[in-house]
């Protein structure tokens, strides 16, 4: 978490905490190395998150990210966000 909070400042310890257990459960489950060849380390979650469009904010990166890999290998739909409310 500490890598999500330096990378994404802005982000609350909320969101930090939902994109870091979705990692961990999408860790866990092996299909990120198995289909992209390479470990899921924190760093290439932070690098990949980047990508996504400047206004979305952190859980929006995640789901951002998680539908390229859906729609680039399948399989990834369980690993979003699908409830979330950023406080106000």
């Amino acid at each position: 978490m500490l890598l999500l909070r330096q990378s994404f400042p802005e982000s609350s310890v909320d969101a930090r905490r939902v994109v870091a257990r979705q990692a961990g459960d999408l860790a866990d489950s092996g299909v990120y190395d198995a289909d992209a060849g390479l470990a899921l380390t924190p760093q290439a979650i932070v690098e990949n998150l980047a990508d996504a469009p400047d206004d979305h904010a952190l859980v929006e990166r995640w789901n951002w990210w998680m539908g390229a890999l859906d729609l680039a290998h399948g399989g990834y739909e369980r690993f979003r966000v699908r409830r979330w409310a950023e406080d106000s």
